[in-house]
């Protein structure tokens, strides 16, 4: 199998609720992430580089951000005449109501499904930050022979997101024979990213049979319920980085493991595209200090900056200290201020003189267009 025969599905309004702050007016998949990315670009990256010609992104409210992010898809080499990337929103000839879940959302999509010529789909939502070699999945599916193949990693359970598969019992060919959903435990254990290859018309006759039944779980009503029915896999991407982001604490977690250079490198070992914005180089003032930090183009720099991550067109004043910090593109930070574990959205502004302090376990984080 390579991966002209497999369709990508990227979810980018999925598990919203965890990055409330950060998600009010834009889709999960539009959020900002290590100083240039957004969410969305490590599935469609991941997706690309297996080799995907056919990517749909299937969102459902506040995808303006997301719109001017993915455009015609010429950052990943989506912008074709035949196959690319498509935009699913949820209007339809007939209808203009918005998805209820995931089964709703890939049921409002069937045509999508329907007239593309790959024979597999490959399901994705965008809170999980990996570099991941997809071949390799595609292959371990049809050696293995699998009805589905869901890609799991081993380590501590997302709390804050809902239906979280974990693979209870897996025999030595990855068959999972038991599985939880939502389990109440602080233990490591080997969990769903959420990432599924399945054949297309399997896709779509378990979700059109959920439909009919007014069924709403993907994951209970679909995937559990036939565990034994059908040949269900686990592919164990432990290896690879990944981040599971259930909590605006998890963001700020998974953005601060970045700063090691370990962590970066299994990260990027392979190209993550996205939309670029051309701007001038940094400019560092005369009594600026930067010490481990990730500093974006087009910023200027005055004061000192440690352990934090800088977005594009960030200005910060003289006399000014931000430590363990992230902030978004355009925030403007005045002189003399003190900044100590804040995520900071875009066009953020704070004044000179202001003090704002978090700490590593309770960051704080101001939304977009604050002034403080």
């Amino acid at each position: 199998m390579n991966g002209k025969k497999v369709l990508g599905i990227v979810f980018a309004n999925i598990h919203e609720e965890a990055l409330d702050s950060l998600t009010a007016m834009r889709t999960m998949g539009s959020v900002p992430f290590c100083s240039r990315f957004r969410l969305i670009d490590f599935p469609l990256s991941n997706m690309v580089e297996s080799g995907i010609t056919k990517i749909g992104v299937v969102t459902n409210a506040n995808f303006q951000s997301l719109m001017d992010h993915v455009g015609t898809g010429k950052p990943w080499d989506l912008s074709r005449k035949t196959d690319g990337l498509f935009l699913l929103p949820p209007f339809s000839v007939g209808s203009a109501n918005m998805w209820g879940n995931r089964i709703d959302a890939i049921y409002g999509n069937m045509h999508f499904l329907n007239q593309s010529n790959q024979s597999y789909v490959l399901m994705s939502d965008c809170n999980n930050i990996l570099s991941a070699d997809y071949s390799k999945l595609f292959e371990a599916h049809e050696k293995s022979g699998a009805d589905i193949t869901i890609l799991g990693v081993k380590g501590k359970m997302p709390k804050n997101i809902g239906s979280v598969l974990t693979f209870d019992k897996v025999d030595e060919s990855g068959r999972i024979t038991e599985m939880s959903l939502d389990r109440d435990t602080d233990e490591e254990v080997f969990y769903s990213c959420n990432i599924m290859l399945m054949k297309k018309y399997l896709l779509e006759t378990l979700v059109s049979t959920a439909h009919s039944k007014n069924e709403i779980s993907f994951q209970r009503n679909i995937i559990m319920a036939n565990t034994k029915s059908l040949k269900i896999h686990a592919f164990d991407a432990t290896d690879c980085f990944v981040g599971t982001i259930d909590s605006i604490q998890s963001y700020y977690d998974i953005s601060m493991s970045l700063l090691e250079k370990e962590n970066r490198k299994k990260l990027f070992n392979s190209p993550i595209l996205t939309k670029e914005r051309d701007d001038m180089p940094t400019l560092y003032g005369p009594d600026s200090c930067l010490k481990n930090s990730l500093v974006a183009d087009g910023c200027i720099i005055e004061g000192k900056v440690e352990n934090c991550i800088i977005f594009k067109g960030v200005k910060i004043g003289k006399d000014t200290v931000v430590k363990d910090s992230i902030l978004m593109q355009d925030t403007v930070i005045g002189s003399k201020a003190k900044i100590n574990c804040v995520i900071a959205d875009k066009n953020v502004t704070i004044r000179d003189g202001v003090e704002l302090s978090g700490a590593n376990s309770f960051p704080v984080c101001l939304t977009k267009n604050t002034r403080v």
